[in-house]
């Protein structure tokens, strides 16, 4: 039976239009889900929008239109940003979709005829924006962390779930499972605030006070906390409870999501999934922020890039790229468009591009345009395949940890050993010899396979190059784009036609 794979991204909330750390959530999880296509394994992607909550009413408000059609307009531009990337999810959900409102309403009644919801009055401090109470000790100089302002005290009669319940099960799981959260120093992150003892959850909002909510099932005087309501997706989007993809996905969920909602993923999500009966997520992966100017992007500091832009600057294929080299995964990193521009010289336009394009005119210049009958290889080109051979596992390895970029480096560095082959075994002047014609062979031919296996290992990242890069070799993306094929050095046919294309990746200014 083929291995399964399940990613989720954050549903994202659309208080604001898509910009940079959205993008590399989605890009994140594109790739990843890319990758195991690549193995062979039968995958589930899963993104969307989370549409519901104050903040949504009072956006819409100022706008002068209606919720419902505020939050139409804000998930059609996630849409249209996931394609200009092109990223594939097999369902982007909403979280005002009819399945969710009613999968959202049969947990909540399920988790309350339990009896782990309970009505009480509570008072705490509020923020707005972030549309959830706060504890002492989370707030920085007595400020909320994510909006610098001071959140206010609230009193109210509330639906809570009772979280404390499962804080002892939850710390027992982080610890018997090393990888549930990772990067590691998130993990000790949340295990350090589970020391504290753990507050129930609010999971309502009263009517009076908020109407555009999912209703309580069980009183509709009250609608549904937002992040209650936004975590569930991750059930709704595989058809739980009996739906066909939800046996088959569920027990290999993997989250990607950003460190600034990483309590209520790693807190709320798992203790709700506790009380439900279910298993938790397999894995959850935790990156950084990017930030401008030492300061993190965030739409509510009005500091952001929008994914469109990059495109538009420098193609589909160079953004990806960029965005997961510039970032080592877990890390903040700092955006500047000026290194974006310098990782494309250098490492696309200067080292990959420059690649096909060299191999290819010589194939033509000097065999016609085929693929040779390749010798013994055991000239400098057996360095090369070596090599390559190494590459393939270690690149696997790093994919699977969601290293992507350690994955990269390692392409690049067999990249650069490609071009120093070219430079040392200069088949130009090999060319002008009758008595090294096998030798020109065996050079061109481990470039050719060369480039064969670079293509798929980067076709998770920049699908479309690889495809071009396959094409120019003579075969079919479809079946020559698979892990397996990256597996076995010489699979390119001798006598297969090639062709030459333009420049892959033009450079661009400094």
């Amino acid at each position: 039976m083929r291995d399964r794979f399940y990613i989720t991204t954050p549903i994202y909330y659309v208080n604001a239009e898509p910009h940079l750390g959205h993008a590399y959530s989605t890009v994140i999880a594109d790739i990843e889900n890319r990758f195991h296509r690549l193995l062979g394994d039968e995958t589930f992607f899963l993104t969307g929008t989370d549409e519901h909550g104050d903040k949504i009413l009072q956006t819409a408000k100022r706008q002068g239109i209606d919720p419902k059609t505020y939050v139409d307009r804000i998930n059609s531009l996630f849409r249209d940003a996931w394609a200009l990337l092109d990223i594939e999810p097999d369902r982007s959900i909403r979280t005002t979709d009819p399945d969710h409102i009613a999968t959202v309403q049969r947990v909540l009644q399920e988790i309350y005829d339990k009896g782990d919801i309970v009505f009480k009055e509570y008072e705490g401090l509020y923020c707005f924006g972030c549309e959830r109470f706060y504890t002492e000790r989370e707030l920085v100089d007595g400020k909320c962390p994510d909006h610098g302002i001071p959140p206010v005290r609230l009193k109210e009669k509330n639906y809570f779930f009772l979280m404390s319940r499962y804080q002892d099960w939850l710390v027992d799981h982080i610890k018997r499972h090393p990888s549930f959260i990772t990067p590691e120093h998130y993990r000790n992150e949340v295990l350090s605030f589970l020391k504290e003892p753990l507050d129930d959850l609010c999971i309502s909002r009263p009517s009076t006070r908020l109407t555009w909510g999912i209703p309580l099932p069980f009183d509709h005087r009250f609608v549904t906390y937002v992040w209650f309501d936004a975590l569930i997706n991750y059930l709704t989007g595989i058809g739980f409870p009996d739906g066909p993809n939800f046996s088959k996905f569920w027990p290999v969920a993997e989250h990607v999501i950003a460190k600034d909602i990483l309590k209520p993923h790693c807190v709320y999500w798992p203790t709700m999934l506790r009380a439900l009966g279910l298993e938790p997520y397999r894995h959850i992966h935790v990156h950084g922020y990017w930030q401008i100017q030492a300061q993190k992007m965030s739409k509510s500091l009005g500091n952001v890039i929008r994914p469109g832009d990059l495109v538009e600057a420098f193609g589909v294929d160079a953004t990806r790229y960029c965005l997961v080299r510039e970032m080592t995964f877990g890390l903040d990193a700092r955006f500047s468009e000026e290194s974006f521009r310098l990782r494309i010289n250098a490492d696309l336009a200067n080292d990959l591009g420059n690649l096909v394009s060299r191999i290819l005119t010589m194939v033509y210049k000097y065999l016609g345009g085929k693929v040779p009958v390749p010798g013994d290889l055991d000239g400098p080109e057996r360095d090369l395949r070596k090599a390559v051979v190494r590459l393939v596992p270690h690149w696997r390895e790093a994919m699977e940890a969601f290293e992507i970029h350690r994955a990269l480096q390692g392409v690049w560095e067999v990249i650069n050993m490609a071009n120093k082959l070219i430079d040392a075994s200069a088949p130009w002047v090999l060319a002008r010899d009758p008595n090294k014609a096998g030798q020109l062979r065996d050079v061109l031919y481990s470039l050719l396979d060369a480039l064969r296996i670079f293509s798929i290992l980067i076709a998770p990242v920049m699908p479309t190059s690889a495809r071009k890069m396959q094409e120019a070799l003579g075969i079919d993306p479809e079946k020559g784009l698979n892990f397996e094929a990256a597996r076995h050095w010489g699979l390119l046919v001798p006598g297969t036609k090639i062709s030459k294309i333009p420049p892959m990746f033009p450079r661009v200014k400094v």
